[in-house]
């Protein structure tokens, strides 16, 4: 039976960790991922939960704390944002590198400089090829949801690698939303006891971790784990599946809103997702065909079924909230053109790159954007694929 609650985003994810139970968090405070440590805290303050919090002295220690965890065969989490995320640069290679199932919660929030403590994706786009699965939440049920399922996915046999639960900062990590929490014991019994197979403190097999890896070896370990990610797609969807006869809730790689018989269409991710659905709405009442794609897992990518999803449309716009500062679109945009292009779906696509240090993203904006639309799919030509709305003029 569900418990209904009205929570913040960070509160669900705390939640969440409290009903997992980890061995080990190890968190550093950064806004505006703070409360989730912050409030888990107090889970163990109170006797809730047997973890063990290590308060270290920065992010970089962390996921270091994390990895050693991890490593000795406990289940590891952290919370972070932005310039923390930054400062695990380096220990978020290793903890992919070395198959280590850790999961994280990832408050999205502009990467400084200059400083800006708001909501991009830019982020999130900065490890998005660093080997960790990588989820969006629209909202915060999403955000309790997929981190009840990260564990099951991560520490899966043919997986094996670190897991971040992204959601947007202050957009949903700090409002207050209906949500349905699983009690206690059942969520408990959903995710398992960890059993890893390997790990440091198992007398019977001596092991050693992160040795020096050199050229008779590292490019072998390398496509071992590159495998593991394309395995995470079908796992991912197994999972999902458990979910939904536990919950009633459905969730698979991306959700196709009202695309079935859609002209055009927008590509995003988050709580984007939640603004367009509306906009979606209003423009079908009016007899305008419009659909949305909303990205849910953006590691492992599936290109192969987002191409089949868009290819009964007639213009499709990708929505990036982060620059790749490349002078040719953000790493969404990329990624679904190539995927496109890769499966021979040959349809006008632009991008659009929005809402960058939390500037506000209007219902008035995505009506324009399906506008443009509309005249491309009249036309059949992009004058200019590479866009921005929601700047001053």
């Amino acid at each position: 039976m569900s418990i209904r609650e009205r929570l913040s985003g960070n509160e669900a994810s705390a939640i969440a960790m409290k009903q997992i139970n980890p061995d080990v968090v190890a968190a550093f405070p950064i806004t505006p991922s703070t409360e989730i440590p912050q409030y888990f805290s107090t889970f163990v303050s109170n006797g809730v939960v047997d973890t063990e919090f290590v308060a270290v002295e920065s992010e970089h220690s962390a996921m270091s704390a994390c990895i050693g965890a991890e490593a000795a065969g406990g289940r590891a989490m952290t919370a972070t944002s932005s310039n923390g995320l930054a400062l695990m640069w380096e220990m978020i290679q290793i903890a992919s590198s070395l198959r280590l199932p850790i999961v994280m919660p990832l408050v999205n929030r502009a990467i400084s400089g200059p400083l800006n403590i708001h909501c991009d994706h830019s982020d999130a786009m900065a490890i998005r090829d660093s080997g960790w699965i990588m989820l969006f939440s629209e909202n915060n049920q999403e955000a309790y949801d997929n981190l009840l399922m990260a564990h099951r996915i991560g520490e899966h046999k043919d997986v094996m690698l670190p897991v971040t639960i992204c959601q947007d900062g202050f957009i949903t990590s700090h409002s207050i939303e209906n949500i349905e929490l699983l009690e206690d014991d059942v969520a408990r019994k959903f995710v398992g006891e960890y059993k890893p197979e390997h790990y440091l403190l198992n007398s019977k097999e001596p092991i050693s971790v992160g040795p020096m890896d050199l050229q008779a070896y590292l490019f072998e370990h390398k496509y071992q784990e590159a495998n593991a990610m394309r395995n995470a797609k079908n796992v991912i969807l197994e999972i999902s599946k458990e979910f939904e006869k536990l919950t009633g809730r459905s969730y698979s790689l991306f959700e196709q809103y009202k695309l079935e018989d859609a002209e055009v269409a927008i590509v995003c991710m988050n709580s984007t997702a939640g603004t367009t659905k509306v906009v979606v709405d209003e423009l079908r009442n009016k007899g305008i065909k419009v659909g949305l794609l909303k990205i849910r897992v953006y590691r492992p990518f599936p290109a192969e079924e987002i191409a089949k999803a868009l290819s009964n449309v007639k213009a499709i716009a990708v929505l990036d909230r982060a620059d790749s500062l490349n002078a040719c679109g953000g790493a969404l945009f990329t990624d679904v053109t190539s995927g496109m292009f890769v499966n021979n779906v040959q349809i006008p696509t632009v991008n659009y790159i929005y809402g960058i240090g939390g500037r506000d993203t209007t219902s008035k904006d995505i009506e324009g954007v399906y506008s443009d639309l509309m005249e491309i799919a009249k036309t059949g030509k992009v004058d200019n694929p590479y866009r921005y709305f929601g700047l001053k003029s």
